[in-house]
């Protein structure tokens, strides 16, 4: 009689999960990759970065603040009176003062100029906005620019060709032009610049609404001139509306917030909000632009 003898149970390889959507096996790559000058891979194909959703900030722009400032800039003109035409400093027909630089009399005058006509094509906008900051310390050794560097790359986004776009320049290093005292030479690294465009313009200006102001001790808001001043004047002329803030503003960007032990000293910073406002009281329509931005204001 023949013993059963107990055998162990084969072990079944499991099945394949078989994919119910058809699949391709990636083509191979037979030549390598090609590096740049950087000893960075360049792939076969053009990468570009683009955005994946309509700014909040730009569409509030383009739906209320637009037909806002057109309402309250807006002044009806049945007829304007020809510029007045300045004569230059020099006779042009003169041949000795032919090629010579021949400006009008008095200077331009471009803070003289009438405001242009409101039209559904010229509404005040913003155009970018620029950032940059005076780092003393460079003076004595540009390695503490690397600090500023850092984290105003944190604060924009903005980094020298991202996602291959040409338009990005980057933070910047700003340089001295001419010699100052002897401590400042020209081509000397002497600060960071960086100027931001499209959605990361206002990205940036909703951080700086909704989260630097309003914990910033003791801010009033942007200052205002008086009401005596003058609009006829260079600075009231001019669609740039300028501020600083003091080093204590940088600790409380999210981007700087969330890794402050990165930064181990933070930096003051001057902020340049660019339009395309031109003529008397340009200035003042910028603050009204920005206003609709929930930017605040304080009259001295």
């Amino acid at each position: 009689m023949s013993a059963a003898v107990a055998r162990a149970p084969r072990h079944v390889a499991p099945a394949v999960a078989q994919s119910i959507r058809p699949t391709r096996v990636p083509p191979k790559i037979r030549k390598p990759l090609q590096k740049d000058e950087k000893g960075l891979p360049i792939p076969h194909t053009n990468i570009i970065v683009r955005d994946t959703h309509s700014c909040r900030l730009a569409d509030h722009y383009y739906n209320t603040v637009r037909d806002d400032i057109m309402y309250m800039t807006y002044r009806h003109e049945s007829s304007r009176k020809a510029a007045r035409v300045i004569r230059p400093k020099y006779d042009p027909n003169d041949p000795y003062t032919k090629h010579r630089y021949n400006p009008p009399v008095g200077g331009d005058q471009y803070f003289k100029r009438p405001p242009p006509p409101v039209t559904v094509d010229n509404v005040i906008q913003l155009e970018r906005i620029q950032i940059h900051s005076m780092i003393k310390e460079a003076l004595t050794s540009r390695s503490n620019l690397l600090g500023p560097i850092m984290a105003f790359r944190a604060i924009s986004g903005e980094s020298e060709r991202s996602g291959n776009q040409r338009s990005a320049g980057g933070v910047e290093i700003v340089r001295g032009r001419k010699n100052i005292g002897g401590w400042v030479r020209p081509g000397q690294p002497v600060g960071v610049k960086v100027d931001l465009v499209g959605p990361k313009m206002y990205d940036f200006l909703g951080m700086l609404v909704e989260f630097v102001f309003p914990r910033l001790r003791e801010f009033p808001g942007l200052l205002m001139p008086g009401p005596s001043t003058q609009l006829s004047i260079p600075s009231e002329a001019t669609g740039v509306v300028s501020f600083g803030l003091p080093p204590e503003a940088m600790s409380l960007f999210p981007q700087i917030e969330v890794n402050l032990d990165a930064y181990p000293k933070t930096y003051g910073l001057h902020i340049h909000f660019i339009t395309n406002a031109t003529g008397v009281g340009a200035q003042n329509r910028a603050r009204a632009l920005l206003s609709g931005f929930q930017v605040p204001f304080a009259r001295r």
